[in-house]
């Protein structure tokens, strides 16, 4: 190959990487976008519209990124478990780091209406969210159980596998947060979490502690 050759293959190879780096950028502004409206406004009120007027891009730029609300959504709801699933990669995740979500989760409310919603929407049949939510409960039981067993050992307190009580912890996280959503003066998320732990065998709430 020619030194003129080199030279463009080069520029070539960098004005692919810019152009990446441009998508990335706008994809994270995007969400971003996305994310601060739907905290402001909720999940119903967050137009495509809307979100594409806040990351300064036109409708159809966004929808060059995100063809749909549902995709939209879930590239917010992706964004939103990183923390999560970085922790729990990294071995950290127990009880009293659940405890902490569910403390954070109660800060945003409309992110967590979205999540509910999205996820009931998602058993339907070819629904856009549906892979997505699928892979996610499968690596969140898979996380838990290896949580539960790293706190408890191979049995919990009350006689149940790690692997057994990960699906009810995952129950009560999602069922707390509609029954919260839909009467939030009635149901306080974080005290009803750790009233689930001392259930569970953890003594978190005994500890009144939100971290181990």
């Amino acid at each position: 190959m020619s030194a003129r050759e080199q030279d463009a293959a080069g520029g070539s190879r960098r004005a692919k990487g810019g152009r990446a780096a441009q998508r990335a950028e706008r994809r994270a502004a995007i969400l971003e976008a996305a994310t601060a409206l739907i905290a402001e406004r909720g999940y119903r009120r967050t137009s495509l519209a809307a979100v594409a007027e806040r990351a300064g891009l036109t409708q159809q730029g966004l929808l060059h990124h995100f063809p749909t609300k549902e995709l939209l959504l879930v590239g917010v709801l992706e964004a939103r478990d990183r923390w999560d699933t970085t922790a729990a990669a990294s071995g950290s995740w127990r009880t009293g780091s659940l405890a902490q979500l569910v403390d954070y989760n109660a800060a945003r409310p409309g992110i967590v209406q979205a999540y509910t919603v999205l996820s009931a929407d998602s058993v339907t049949e070819d629904h856009p969210a549906r892979d997505f939510f699928e892979a996610r409960f499968r690596t969140v039981r898979e996380s838990l159980s290896a949580a539960l067993r790293a706190e408890f050992g191979d049995t919990l307190p009350g006689g149940l596998t790690p692997e057994r009580a990960a699906p009810l912890l995952v129950a009560v996280l999602d069922g707390l947060q509609l029954q919260w959503l839909l009467d939030p003066e009635q149901v306080d998320m974080p005290a009803s979490f750790r009233d689930f732990l001392a259930l569970l065998g953890s003594g978190e709430r005994a500890r009144g502690t939100g971290a181990e």
